[in-house]
């Protein structure tokens, strides 16, 4: 993941900031990362509902898309909001290293409502006990978060156990459906009492490792 990702985090940083041109934004990274994904995932998109799935009101979402049209990440047509081929190929990249974000169902290890499951490649090293991940993820409004690391070919949930196929045996079953683990990946569940809060929860997380 390395500099590319410390790259993207500079300019979704950058492009949050109120020094950037164009009204103060009312959004966060996360909102921003959430906005990419949804026109990614679901594009060409309307910016209504963009504001209904992002949570953030059309005030925001307007000047967001602004910013990112300046970036040359995002068009706009009678069709809706589209990614354009630098967007597509910004959103590739991250791809490449956050594979998998997504709602997981509930499970021994979920204790919210809602849940968010994200993948990082690569940076197992980087996890001590997760308690970084998880301050995170409450601070970005979350109830909390945990944090596992696939190791010889194992999921282990540092500090609880080496074992997660083991332990929480329905956890480790979803996880591994949704996602094509490899060796020093990190997969982060995030809950919360909103789905908005669970992914933005994981997203914060997940931001502690890049």
């Amino acid at each position: 993941m390395g500099d590319f990702m410390r790259s993207i985090k500079e300019f979704l940083e950058d492009l949050t900031s109120s020094r950037a041109s164009g009204p103060a934004p009312s959004f966060s990274i996360f909102s921003v990362f959430r906005v990419l994904r949804i026109i990614a995932e679901e594009g060409p998109i309307g910016r209504g509902r963009i504001s209904r799935e992002s949570g953030l009101g059309e005030g925001g979402v307007r000047t967001l898309l602004r910013r990112l049209s300046r970036a040359d990440l995002v068009s706009t047509s009678r069709s809706g909001c589209s990614l354009t081929v630098e967007g597509k190929n910004f959103w590739k990249r991250i791809k490449e290293s956050i594979p998998h974000l997504s709602k997981i169902d509930e499970n021994e290890l979920t204790f919210a409502e809602y849940s968010f499951a994200v993948q990082i490649r690569g940076v197992g090293e980087k996890v001590r006990k997760g308690l970084e991940q998880r301050d995170a993820a409450v601070r970005a409004g979350a109830k909390g978060a945990v944090t596992m690391v696939y190791k010889n070919k194992n999921l282990a949930l540092p500090g609880l156990t080496d074992d997660v196929s083991h332990s929480f045996p329905k956890a480790y079953r979803q996880i591994t459906s949704l996602m094509n683990l490899r060796e020093n990946d990190v997969v982060i569940i995030a809950c919360a009492d909103t789905m908005e809060n669970a992914e933005y929860g994981a997203l914060a997380a997940t931001w502690t490792l890049i």
